[in-house]
This record gives structure tokens, C-alpha cells and sequence, in this order.
């Protein structure tokens, strides 16, 4: 039963119906279909000096008004293009499962099991899903990972029911 709602779940999201917001950890680590965005390379900057619409201007992956300034993630060859100061070259992991806000432990889990293999792990939460900005040079182990910590939980769910 569990795996034919984790089908039906995965079947939803690949053809374009969104499935409601999902709060249970075990049904989030099991069904977080991890995927490398296909952007390639991005950085973290930041302006002082930018306006949120300039900023916008440049098409970020995302862009955060922080009390020091505005935090942007861009690709590394815009970064470079408009000479912004960047430190790290990073990847996009999507978890695809589409997390509610008020869910309770899935970054900590993920970064709890990316700290454990030695890699960093900054995270962003969206609206539909949460992006996991791990080291390019480490994307793949990143990436195994992630699907390993889902692999896991889908088995324990499935010896649960």
C-alpha cells in the first residue's frame, strides 16, 4: 500500500500535478526524489549597493534581503560578468517532494546525513520544494547521498506497514 501511494505520488509530480504540501518526516525522507539541477555552476554574492529590482535584473536563482545586504545566487558566469566577489562554486540539489513550510525536521535530516559524509549543505527553502547548495566538486557524492537517506526511510516505512 505504501509503495503504490509513493508511485501514485511520484506519478503526480512527474506529470505536472502538484500533490498537496507534505509535513509527515517519513513520507518527506522517502519520497524526496533528489535531483541535480541542470543550471551547472552557481555562486553565493552579495550588494550593498544593488536594488532588489537590479538585482532581479540579473535572473538569480534567488535573491534574500539580509540587514547586511542582498544575497543573491547566481550563475558563475553572470557572477564573474558583473564582477561580483564569490567565494565556492556550488551545485543545486532539488528535493522534489513537495514540502509543506511548517514541515518539522527534513532540513535537519538532510543535513544531518551530508554533514555525517563530510559535505557541506546550505539550504533554501521554497514554496513547493527544498534546494540543498552543496560543493560543485561534490554534487555527485551529494547527490548519492541524499538518495540513500531516501532509499532508507522508504524501506523503513515499508517494514512499518
Amino acid at each position: 500500500c505504501t509503495w503504490v501511494v509513493s508511485c501514485l505520488r511520484r506519478l503526480s509530480w512527474q506529470s505536472g500535478m502538484m500533490a498537496s504540501p507534505q509535513s509527515d518526516l517519513s513520507l518527506l525522507l522517502a519520497d524526496m526524489s533528489p535531483a541535480l539541477g541542470m543550471e551547472g555552476d552557481v555562486v553565493f554574492c552579495t550588494s550593498k549597493d544593488l536594488s532588489m529590482r537590479q538585482a532581479a535584473d540579473l535572473d538569480p536563482w534567488m535573491l534574500y534581503r539580509e540587514d547586511e545586504g542582498l544575497t543573491l545566487i547566481l550563475p558563475k558566469e553572470t557572477a564573474e560578468r558583473e564582477n561580483f566577489k564569490h567565494d565556492g562554486v556550488f551545485r543545486r540539489v532539488t528535493l522534489r517532494v513537495h514540502s509543506s513550510l511548517e514541515a518539522v525536521g527534513l532540513t535537519a535530516a538532510v543535513a544531518t546525513a551530508l554533514c555525517e559524509a563530510g559535505l557541506c549543505a546550505n539550504v533554501v527553502a521554497a514554496y513547493h520544494h527544498d534546494h540543498v547548495y552543496v560543493l560543485a566538486s561534490e554534487a555527485e557524492h551529494a547527490l548519492e547521498v541524499l538518495q540513500q537517506l531516501s532509499a532508507k526511510s522508504s524501506g523503513k516505512r515499508q517494514k512499518l506497514t
